[in-house]
C-alpha cells in the first residue's frame, strides 16, 4: 500500500530503469561489436566504450545497486561529517525485476501510489560524450539502445509507463528518421541532452535553424522534449582549470565541478532563448528534468537584462518565451512555492528520481515540499501538469 493517499493521481516525471548489459549491444549492426564492451578490471565489471574504460557509472551491469532515497539525509541535512560517497550511498542492495522490467515495475508503482511515470535509461547519459568524434557512430548506437528499450519496455506501457527513447541530433535526416521510428511505435516523450550537439565540423547549439526540420517535426507530433541531466561534456572545461584530463564522474566529489553543475541546463535553455529556437517554435513543450530549479532565478535575470540592453537580439520578449516554453521538475528539497510564483504553477512537474540514490524511497513524500501550496496547485504538480502536457 502506498505511505498515504492523496485525493488526486500523480505522475511522476523523473522514474528510471536500469538497463541490462546487452542494452547497448544486442541490435547494434554488423561491423560494431566492439564499439560497447563489458571487461573485467581487478574481479569488477566494466564497460569500455571504444576500448577505453569509462568510470562514469561504476557499476553498469546494475546487478548491485545503491537503495533508492540513500542521498535523502544528505540533501536534507548536507554531509557535516564530510562522508564519502560510498558512506553516503550506505548499504548496497540488489537489482529487483521491478528495475529492469515493466510488469513487475507497474506492480512496484502500485505500491508506491504512483499511477503514471515517465521512465528514463541510466546508462543513455553516457552514450553522446564519449563517442562525440564520430556523429554517425552516436546515431548507430543510440537506435541500437532505443531497439531494446522498445522491445523490453515499450514506449508505452498500458498508458502508464513511458519510456523516453534517446535522439541525438549530430545529422538531422538521422534524427528524424530516429524521430519517426520511435513515435511510429507508441512515443510521446523524447530526451534530448542538454548539450552542443556534435558534428562533422565540431559541435554546435541544437538551437540554431539548421536543425528546425526536427523541430517542426516535434511540434507537429506534439512531443514531449526531455531535458535530464546528462555527462554534457564540460569536464572538458573544468578539466582546463583543474590541469586533468578526467571524464565527469558524478558519484566522485569535485567541489570545484559543483559550482558549475547547472551550467549545461542553464546554457542549453539560454541557447533556446538567444538562437531564437523558442519563438521560431512558440508551440515547442520542453520538460527539463532532474536539474533541479535553482538555475532558473538567475538565468531569467539575466535575460532580463540582456533583453533591456539588446532587444534587437531577440524576436520576443526571452523571459516571456522560457515561461511559456519551459516545464521543471525542480528537486523535493528546494522551495516549490518560490518556483511557483517565479514560473507558474502550471509549469512545475513533480519528479522523485525513482530509484536512483539522489531520490526518494518514498515518493509520494514529494508532496510535503508543497505544504504552503493549495490542493488544487498540488494536484497540478503532483500529476495534473505532466498529464495535461502530454495529453494523457
Amino acid at each position: 500500500m502506498p505511505s498515504r493517499e492523496l485525493p488526486y493521481p500523480l505522475f511522476d516525471a523523473d522514474n528510471h530503469l536500469y538497463e541490462t548489459e546487452d542494452a547497448l549491444t544486442r541490435h547494434l549492426p554488423k561491423g560494431y561489436e566492439n564499439v560497447v564492451q563489458y571487461v573485467q578490471v581487478r574481479g569488477r565489471t566494466k564497460i569500455a566504450i571504444r576500448g577505453q574504460i569509462s568510470e562514469y557509472i561504476p557499476n553498469p551491469t546494475f546487478d548491485v545497486v545503491a537503495r533508492p532515497g540513500a542521498m535523502e539525509d544528505y540533501f536534507r541535512e548536507g554531509n557535516p561529517e564530510g562522508k564519502s560517497r560510498r558512506e553516503i550511498f550506505g548499504e548496497p542492495m540488489r537489482s529487483i525485476p521491478a528495475f529492469r522490467e515493466p510488469g513487475p515495475r507497474l506492480e512496484l508503482m502500485d505500491e508506491l501510489g504512483i499511477q503514471r511515470a515517465l521512465m528514463f535509461p541510466t546508462l543513455a547519459s553516457l552514450i553522446e560524450e564519449r563517442m562525440r568524434d564520430d556523429p554517425d557512430l552516436i546515431h548507430v548506437v543510440v537506435h541500437a539502445l532505443n531497439q531494446w528499450l522498445h522491445e523490453e519496455w515499450s514506449f508505452n506501457y498500458k498508458d502508464r509507463i513511458f519510456t523516453t527513447p534517446v535522439i541525438s541530433l549530430p545529422v538531422v535526416d538521422k534524427a528524424i528518421a530516429e524521430l519517426d521510428w520511435c513515435l511510429e511505435r507508441g512515443a510521446k516523450t523524447i530526451l534530448v541532452r542538454p548539450a552542443p550537439v556534435p558534428g562533422y565540423r565540431g559541435p554546435r547549439s541544437f538551437a540554431l535553424p539548421e536543425f528546425d526540420p526536427f523541430w517542426k517535426r516535434v511540434v507537429d507530433e506534439g512531443v514531449v522534449v526531455g531535458m535530464h541531466s546528462s555527462d554534457s561534456g564540460y569536464s572538458r572545461y573544468t578539466n582546463d582549470w583543474e590541469g586533468s584530463g578526467a571524464e565527469m564522474l558524478p558519484f566522485k566529489t569535485n567541489a570545484f565541478r559543483m559550482l558549475g553543475q547547472w551550467r549545461p541546463v542553464t546554457d542549453a535553455v539560454g541557447s533556446m532563448v538567444c538562437h531564437g529556437l523558442l519563438t521560431r517554435f512558440p508551440e515547442l513543450k520542453v520538460a527539463v528534468i532532474e536539474n533541479g530549479s535553482t538555475w532558473v532565478q538567475p538565468l531569467l535575470t539575466e535575460l532580463a537584462d540582456v533583453y533591456k540592453k539588446a532587444p534587437e537580439a531577440f524576436g520576443e520578449d526571452p523571459v516571456e518565451a522560457v515561461k511559456r516554453t519551459l516545464h521543471v521538475s525542480p528537486f523535493w528539497e528546494e522551495d516549490m512555492a518560490e518556483l511557483s510564483d517565479l514560473i507558474g504553477v502550471d509549469r512545475v512537474l513533480f519528479g522523485s528520481d525513482y530509484p536512483h540514490p539522489e531520490g526518494l524511497a518514498d515518493p509520494v513524500s514529494y508532496v510535503d515540499a508543497l505544504g504552503t501550496l493549495s490542493l488544487a496547485d498540488q494536484a497540478k504538480i503532483m500529476g495534473g501538469n505532466l498529464a495535461r502536457l502530454m495529453s494523457v
